[in-house]
């Protein structure tokens, strides 16, 4: 199923119905977020009001200057607060081994839920409007759960139910909590949407699906009557068990760890529901869409929430936290010479606040009034950032910090360093289009690639150790000559050159989730003054694969050919890989 997905989302194919699931009595459902056009749709209707609602968030006299305009917004509002029902639609029960056991990688620890809605709510109330509603995968099956009995709880950083879960271990109170599965496509978006922390994602939820989140309470457990399927339970406070491996958004396994384990209650479902599924991996994938439209929904909100930012781009190619791209004003000091200032006070803004705090790379240009300049397309934005970067000057790390969890690129499980890179100025340099000619490699670097413009990608020897790696860069880098590297701004020191160079998705994705900023961030006349790092060019990234790392992401060779046959002209989705828009 995971295989079939994949290659029809991968040629923007429909949303798939699956049937007959082997050893399940539900079907199932995938990629129906899976294009553009289509979440565009799913939400054609209350998108507008949406913005509306955060442009009256922004500035609410507009109601007063537009009264017409945002009347029907502010109507549309009654849809924000939650309905409890007297009579759930909840009215059937199953066991978790009745689900459907879907794993997507080869390597994955079991079958895990990738769409679920997870309810929790702080010790001693039963406020629903403080409740969280948060998107963290549950495995079903696998490691030494107790089937039917326990199911794997993973979250990670800066999530609320973190919150509520060390709350509770202040608390006699068992910790409940509600895994909703399927319901209305404004459901999921909500649970994973950052918003701030004065709304509810019940309330974003009722405003989405232009009707209210309705709820009912049954022993104690809050139950989405709009769910196709909720995993009541309680999260031990004391026992942790293995939870992982699992193929993730980043495209590679995120290891198997110590998470709470969830003692199920109950499995119920309505009548005749379907089980919503998708499946991640190296992006783009479906889960990419769901990142777009939270983009569309909050670039109006983006100034208010970081004064001076104009605009800001998670890299979804990337991994999206590895790398953070943005635009700020500098307005400071405009009377003397340009440096980056104001933008460095926006940078630290943003590593200080809930998702984007995750970022790892954080690029950050200058608004400029005389060239504009598009976030989203990376040959000009690397363009203009590398012609005007001072890497003795705009370097500014962050060590021994807070990283993502799924990112193992650091020196420990959620432990790395962060950098911020600030161009502001005019250009300090002109771009080389060629390899210059007398560029000479030895100690094993060879097959040099320019990748774009002023950007070299270099085959390197196998990574074995940082000691080694520091060794032989910098033997690496004494045996480059300035001269010839003129034009040249940054280099990659990667295991593939012509792979990380064939394409800008896989340039972002090799050189940001393969580096840690402290450890394999080097330079070509590099040296420290007063505790600050810098460079006079170029800048050397060292994007190996370490054996610390996560193992890549890669299909079952024995599941691709049976899908291949199935996709075959003799198979049952003939036709389905090519012509699917179509359908």
């Amino acid at each position: 199923m995971a295989e079939i997905h994949r290659r029809i989302h991968d040629v923007g194919g429909p949303a798939i119905y699956f049937e007959h699931i082997k050893g399940c009595k539900f079907p199932g459902v995938s990629n129906i977020y899976g294009t553009r056009s289509r979440i565009e749709y799913l939400f054609k209707d209350t998108l507008p009001l949406i913005k509306a609602l955060g442009q009256l968030r922004n500035d609410p006299s507009l109601i007063l200057k537009k009264p017409w305009h945002y009347l029907s917004a502010a109507l549309q509002a009654r849809y924000a607060l939650p309905r409890k029902s007297w009579q759930s639609n909840m009215v059937h029960q199953c066991q978790i081994q009745d689900l459907p056991q879907i794993i997507s990688w080869p390597k994955d620890g079991g079958p895990f839920v990738l769409l679920p809605q997870v309810w929790s709510l702080p010790p001693g109330s039963s406020n629903v409007m403080r409740a969280n509603v948060g998107m963290y995968r549950i495995q079903l099956m696998g490691n030494d759960y107790l089937p039917n009995q326990e199911v794997g709880l993973h979250y990670q950083l800066h999530r609320g139910i973190g919150v509520h879960h060390t709350q509770y271990l202040t608390s006699d109170e068992p910790f409940k909590v509600s895994v909703f599965i399927g319901g209305p496509p404004s459901h999921a978006l909500a649970a994973i949407f950052p918003l701030p922390e004065d709304l509810s994602e019940l309330t974003f939820a009722g405003l989405l699906n232009g009707r209210r989140f309705s709820y009912s309470i049954q022993d104690g457990f809050y139950l989405s009557d709009q769910a196709d399927f909720v995993i009541t339970g309680t999260i031990d406070k004391v026992r942790k068990k293995p939870e992982g491996p699992f193929g993730d958004h980043l495209g590679y396994y995120s290891l198997k760890h110590d998470f709470p384990i969830l003692n199920v209650h109950q499995v119920y479902h309505s009548k005749d529901p379907i089980w919503h599924f998708t499946v991640v991996g190296r992006p783009p994938q479906e889960d990419s869409f769901f990142g777009y439209l939270i983009h569309e929904i909050v670039k109006e909100l983006v100034p208010k929430e970081f004064p001076g930012l104009r605009q800001m781009h998670a890299v979804d190619v990337a991994g999206v936290h590895p790398l953070l791209l943005a635009i700020g004003q500098e307005r400071y000091m405009p009377f003397r010479t340009r440096q980056p200032e104001e933008i460095l006070t926006i940078a630290n803004r943003i590593l200080g606040s809930g998702q984007t705090s995750l970022a790892k790379y954080l690029i950050i240009l200058a608004e400029d009034p005389n060239q504009k300049v598009d976030i989203h397309h990376y040959p000009s934005f690397f363009e203009y950032f590398l012609s005007r970067v001072r890497f003795e000057r705009d370097l500014h790390f962050i060590t021994k910090t807070t990283v993502d969890t799924l990112d193992y690129s650091g020196q420990g499980w959620n432990a790395g360093s962060k950098v911020i890179m600030a161009c502001c100025g005019d250009p300090v340099r002109s771009l080389a289009e060629s390899i210059p000619e007398n560029l000479t490699l030895s100690l094993g670097f060879n097959t040099p690639v320019l990748f774009h413009k002023g950007i070299l990608c270099i085959k390197s020897p196998t990574f074995t150790t940082y000691e080694a790696a520091q060794s032989i860069v910098h033997q690496f880098i004494s045996n480059l000559d300035a001269n010839h590297l003129i034009g040249i701004a940054w280099i990659v020191l990667c295991d593939d050159s012509e792979f990380t160079g064939a394409n800008w998705s896989n340039f972002l994705w090799v050189t940001f989730t393969r580096s840690n900023p402290s450890h394999d961030i080097y330079g070509v006349g590099a040296s420290v003054q007063y505790k600050h790092w810098g460079c006079t060019g170029p800048m050397i990234i060292d994007a190996r694969i370490k054996p610390h790392h996560a193992p890549v992401l890669e299909v079952d060779p024995v599941v691709s050919a049976r899908v291949d046959h199935m996709f075959s002209k003799s198979g049952p989705l003939f036709g389905l890989d090519k012509k699917s828009k179509n359908l």
